[in-house]
């Protein structure tokens, strides 16, 4: 009768064992894991990192780098001194498949340094792998959300400088036009952009950027002090507007 007790309770065991290994991990449980990774950055607490991320996984940061398990622990360590900060996570979406979840988010981050703030936001995608029972991140992917720069100051008179029309080929120009204190470009020639007209805002005196538009806008000066170039700057590369009146 003992061993049968025995039996039963051995065969219970490793029932309950079978059922917790087959039960899928929870958003709620990877949000925890991924905020306890965000929460040892300042302090560079490695042991999270170490201990979710899988040893042949692949890590894309929001800078264009890609690392392996080694380098991107060897990165996290603690901010210098008159830094402080912290990474926070919302907007979360996930997909849990099996023995693979997505974990889809944004990490809002926000940063002290010597007594001014500073924010930014980016959106994180991270894929967890069950292997062993066990829930590693296998690939991770960052990117930074835009955000348009601090409007600048510039004297309206300047305006004067910019305004006509700039050629990029034949029957492909820009017009660059001020309505009081504000300064427009419009393009021609090109379907979807059609009479598009979008404001500038500077940046400085003679740089501008278009709201929601990654990219600089800015004026070339010749030798003889009159503009003679429109620039359209993307991603460092230039896009050569002449001016033709």
């Amino acid at each position: 009768m003992i061993n049968v007790m025995k039996l039963l309770l051995v065969i219970i065991f490793a029932t309950t064992l079978a059922y917790a290994a087959d039960v899928p991990i929870t958003q709620e449980e990877l949000v925890r894991r991924t905020q306890e990774l965000y929460d040892a950055i300042v302090p560079g607490n490695q042991v999270p990192w170490k201990k979710y991320f899988a040893d042949d996984c692949i890590f894309s940061d929001e800078k264009g780098r890609t690392m392996d398990k080694t380098k991107l622990v060897a990165d996290i360590t603690p901010v210098p001194a008159g830094y402080s900060g912290a990474i926070k996570i919302g907007d979360v979406q996930s997909r849990i498949i099996g023995d693979a979840a997505v974990l889809s988010y944004d990490a809002n981050e926000t940063e002290t340094i010597f007594g001014q703030n500073l924010t930014a936001r980016y959106h994180i995608t991270d894929t967890w792998l069950r292997r062993n029972d066990n829930w590693q991140v296998i690939a991770s992917q960052a990117h930074r959300y835009y955000e348009d720069p601090a409007i600048g100051k510039i004297d309206p008179k300047k305006f004067g400088d910019f305004i006509g029309i700039y050629e990029l080929a034949p029957g492909q120009t820009r017009s660059v036009t001020a309505e009081g204190e504000n300064l427009f470009v419009e393009r021609k020639g090109k379907k979807e952009q059609l009479n598009k007209k979008e404001q500038l805002f500077p940046e400085t005196s003679d740089l501008f950027f278009r709201k929601g538009v990654e990219g600089r806008i800015l004026f070339r000066y010749d030798v003889n002090g009159k503009v003679d170039v429109l620039v359209d700057r993307r991603n460092n590369e230039d896009v050569v507007w002449r001016k033709t009146k």
